[in-house]
């Protein structure tokens, strides 16, 4: 452990059941999301990019912690957490949520798994919704149980990614359609896949069920695909922001709304069901609102890397937004950001600046995504 002495490890943060693997892998540093270690560098950023979008890559993101929740009452339960309508919601379906608060900010946006009729695991980005829930349930009324299981999972993303599933798991994996999910082994492996990911590339994951097995797993994933081309990897942080992919906390956070973002898709304030947050959306949503996600391209050299603070937006002298998450993308040849911006200054064309840390640089307001806008790959 010696290369990580800067980092900071504790018993107060936990460690993946992959841990030990991605450090034998090559992972070189580590952040912290949900109260646990995340690898974040395999070396070049942009090599990674490379590999996931030309090939495949294997990333450890057990960070994304399950919130299980079962019970006589679930479903109604998992309805009150959330603007989107589940009614129609199938079991083995994953779908995309907001979890909202009564002020309708967006406390997380997590897949949302559906396992059994009364079956759901909320699949989270970086926020306790496990204490939140465990809180909501208290005085619901509802018979419902809300606990964290021993689910840990890896993302397999990228064009090649379908062939090492075939490899680990048979021809009839790749009948799997985009956002439904499968129980399966893998040598006695407990294992749930879905056709899902953070990376808008064609890609999976696998929910290990028994962290004591996670070692094993990697590595017989790694053993696989190896051949077909695959490499250790680390979420990238250019794929997701050319595909316009939210980071909670950097992009949105429990003082954004759903329609700050253009997210109106997921919210259903028309359904009978009630849903913490529904008064205060459809307050919004006659008021309107006076901020926005954009896209912007910003006109200065290649940032080296990505932002790691909000970086001011001004148009002649006034401050009208912040960039939530800028990087360089090496396929489109430019510098991409999601930014908020005052209503009024975000017409797409427009020319604002943004303060960098090396100095003051054009942007222009953009259409997001930047790559791929009909999602014609990811769906593949």
């Amino acid at each position: 452990m010696s290369h990580f002495e800067n980092f900071g490890f504790g018993t107060q943060i936990r460690k993946s059941p992959y841990f030990d693997a991605t450090v034998r892998w090559g992972a070189k540093a580590f952040s912290v999301y949900n109260h646990m270690y995340i690898p974040r560098d395999f070396g070049d950023p942009v090599q990674n990019f490379w590999n996931l979008v030309n090939d495949a890559i294997l990333c450890d993101v057990a960070v994304e912690r399950q919130v299980e929740i079962t019970g006589p009452d679930a479903q109604k339960f998992m309805q009150m957490l959330t603007p989107r309508n589940l009614s129609k919601m199938s079991i083995g379906q994953c779908k995309y949520i907001l979890i909202t608060n009564t002020d309708g900010g967006i406390l997380n946006d997590p897949i949302l798994l559906r396992l059994g009729e009364n079956h759901f695991w909320i699949s989270l980005a970086d926020s306790d919704i496990l204490l939140w829930a465990q809180g909501v349930a208290v005085n619901s009324g509802l018979k419902v149980s809300i606990s964290e299981p021993d689910v840990s999972p890896l993302q397999l993303q990228g064009p090649k990614s379908g062939e090492v599933m075939k490899e680990l798991f048979g021809k009839s994996i790749i009948n799997l359609k985009y956002y439904w999910l499968r129980q399966v082994e893998l040598d006695g492996i407990p294992l749930i896949v879905s056709r899902t990911g953070w990376s808008c590339e064609l890609g999976y994951e696998i929910f290990l069920q028994d962290g004591s097995l996670g070692d094993i797993l990697w590595e017989k994933i790694m053993a696989v695909g190896t051949p077909l081309g695959l490499k250790p990897g680390h979420t990238s942080s250019i794929r997701r922001i050319e595909g316009g992919m939210l980071s909670y906390q950097a992009d949105a956070d429990i003082n954004t709304n759903p329609y700050e973002l253009g997210m109106e898709r997921l919210i259903n304030l028309d359904m009978e069901a009630e849903f913490i947050g529904k008064d205060a959306l459809l307050k919004i949503r006659k008021k309107g609102v006076n901020r926005k996600q954009v896209g912007l391209r910003i006109e200065c050299d290649p940032l080296k890397e990505p932002n790691n603070t909000f970086w001011e937006i001004t148009k002649k002298g006034k401050t009208v937004g912040k960039v939530t998450s800028a990087v360089y993308s090496p396929r489109l040849k430019q510098n991409i950001a999601l930014a908020f911006v005052i209503i009024e200054f975000s017409e797409i064309g427009s020319l604002v600046e943004v303060s960098i840390p090396s100095g003051i640089c054009k942007a222009y307001i953009v259409e997001i995504p930047f790559f791929d806008p009909e999602k014609k790959i990811v769906a593949s």
